[in-house]
């Protein structure tokens, strides 16, 4: 659904300070375990650090959560700061990739966030549910300005419509272990999405059914 052109890592910040890298350990520890069953102790040893320099840092659990849900939202949200106006543009042309595709090309392999990302999304955590609803407010505004410039046919439920795409989008993330299992290579990876896009920018731009559903064939 959406595009963005000339993406750098968005999640090599080049920051390598103690701070960074306690929370770099958390953040792959809660994406891998979820925040409830991960304790400091756990934290500082994958960080190579004492206990006592995360409360130093972070003061306390919580704290440490709020600095790693700070840094995620921020990487996230990073991928979409071209000009609307500009975005929806591009997303005309021949450049058209899905949110899966920008984490594709924006987080290096091996990254956490996108694990992160469907662990706060599924959890319904209250900083997944911030985000959701940031890009679900930007999915319809990009709409509306595709349907003002005849790109995109107007929908009888604006509503929903927002929300199929970015869903659809979302689940790429969401069922990463499972749809590898079903095609058989990672949709994450440059491979994947490349065959991932070919069949979902077939789908949108000339549909799956012969007839609509429900209705009889001519």
């Amino acid at each position: 659904m959406f595009s963005v052109l000339n993406m750098s890592s968005v999640a090599d910040d080049g920051d390598l300070t103690a701070k960074a890298n306690i929370r770099n350990a958390a953040l792959r520890l809660f994406a891998e375990r979820g925040p409830d069953a991960v304790t400091m102790r756990e934290i500082a040893a994958a960080a190579g650090v004492s206990p006592a320099l995360l409360v130093h840092h972070f003061g306390s659990k919580d704290g440490l959560r709020a600095a790693v849900d700070g840094y995620a939202s921020r990487a996230f949200d990073s991928l979409f700061e071209m000009d609307e106006r500009a975005l929806a543009g591009a997303l005309t042309g021949d450049n058209w990739v899905s949110v899966a595709d920008l984490f594709a090309r924006a987080f290096p392999h091996g990254s956490p966030l996108p694990a992160y990302l469907r662990r706060l999304l599924l959890v319904n955590d209250p900083a997944g549910a911030a985000l959701f609803g940031r890009w679900y407010a930007l999915t319809r505004r990009l709409l509306d300005s595709m349907t003002e410039m005849g790109a995109v046919r107007p929908g009888e439920d604006p509503a929903v419509r927002a929300a199929f795409f970015l869903a659809n989008d979302l689940a790429l993330i969401l069922l990463r272990n499972q749809i590898a299992a079903a095609i058989g290579i990672d949709p994450l990876t440059p491979e994947g999405i490349t065959r991932w896009a070919r069949e979902v920018a077939t789908v949108y731009t000339q549909g799956a059914f012969m007839t609509a559903p429900g209705e009889e064939p001519s």
